[in-house]
């Protein structure tokens, strides 16, 4: 009896959120963290989804999987768990999510961190891209910008057809970008039959696709052999796929997106919300305590218990090189 195809949400969970160090550590990534109305990222991403698809799968890592688990507990929803032995980048990833699936199975792959508001918007790019999906695009979702941001890659785009992805640009580039108005930011979040990414991974990586299926058929309840995935070359779906194929459609969205990746997008949601600031524009992350700042702007205070971190709001990019010079000798600080 052949079984009716399912619509299944596929939850992408790797990433230390190096930017979002010290609140964000290789324990506690950001996902994680339930800093956000008392609820974490990886769990609004659970709930948004949920009316949206019947299945839902978990792709996570090794590290991080009973974290996911805690959540799917809380929000009390059943899930398929993939456990990677070791991080392979997105396109095994996706791979995994697509084997474990029926080839007419519709995907929807987001990832389990980003912040999304407006949701009569979303729901109806959703559904936009599901009806693509299943007449056999490959979807991607370009988010309408607000601004020149440097901290996103970009999709040239034509009405619903790419014209070509860009790398993630300098401040002169993303500004070029956003006067043309037909560059969206690429989201990372996608929609298509399982089995119709599968023939295109086939064709433009069969390594990766061959690799990946084996370590999937070996798999032992979910888990992922580590030797045979150290043998999957480690590559993204945009590189792997959606550079290449034929077959990519993307709906340019207009609900609010963010992917949270730096304390600038953090300080930007908080305010939305009514975290408080002072009339200089200085925000305090992490504690409760009485915070004066002096002479300064636009200045955020992160308090953990092991660390502190006080930055301008401007360079929070530059968060990563400290977790880099961190990484780099070993530091307990990132755990």
């Amino acid at each position: 009896m052949e079984k009716d195809n399912l619509i299944i949400h596929v939850i992408l969970t790797g990433g230390v959120g190096s930017r979002l160090w010290p609140l964000s550590r290789k324990s506690q990534p950001k996902q994680y963290l339930e800093i956000f109305e008392n609820k974490s990222l990886f769990e609004m991403t659970v709930n948004r989804n949920s009316h949206l698809a019947n299945r839902v799968m978990v792709v996570g890592n090794i590290d991080n999987h009973h974290l996911s688990g805690k959540v799917m507990g809380k929000t009390n929803t059943d899930y398929l768990n993939i456990v990677e032995a070791t991080p392979r980048n997105t396109a095994p990833a996706i791979a995994f999510a697509a084997f474990a699936a029926n080839p007419d199975d519709i995907l929807i792959v987001t990832p389990s961190d980003h912040i999304i508001d407006h949701m009569d918007n979303y729901n109806k790019a959703i559904n936009e891209a599901i009806s693509k999906a299943q007449d056999g695009f490959i979807v991607t979702f370009g988010i309408i910008p607000t601004k020149p941001e440097t901290g996103y890659g970009y999709i040239e785009s034509k009405g619903d057809k790419v014209v070509s992805f860009r790398e993630k640009p300098n401040e002169t580039t993303a500004k070029e970008f956003i006067a043309k108005g037909n560059f969206l930011w690429n989201s990372g979040m996608f929609c298509f039959k399982a089995g119709v990414l599968l023939d295109e991974l086939k064709q433009f990586q069969p390594d990766i696709y061959e690799k990946s299926k084996k370590v999937w058929e070996l798999a032992k309840d979910g888990f992922l052999d580590l030797d045979l995935s150290m043998e999957i070359p480690s590559i993204s779906i945009d590189y792997a796929v959606m550079e290449r194929s034929k077959k990519i459609k993307v709906v340019p969205a207009s609900f609010s997106w963010s992917d949270l990746g730096s304390f600038e997008s953090v300080y930007d949601y908080l305010v939305s919300k009514g975290h408080p600031v002072d009339k200089n524009g200085n925000m305090v992350i992490g504690s409760a305590k009485h915070t004066t700042f002096l002479g300064l702007k636009n200045t955020i205070f992160v308090y953990t218990d092991t660390a502190n971190l006080i930055l301008q709001k401007e360079n929070s990019q530059d968060v990563k090189d400290i977790y880099s010079e961190l990484e780099k000798i070993n530091s307990d600080l990132l755990n």
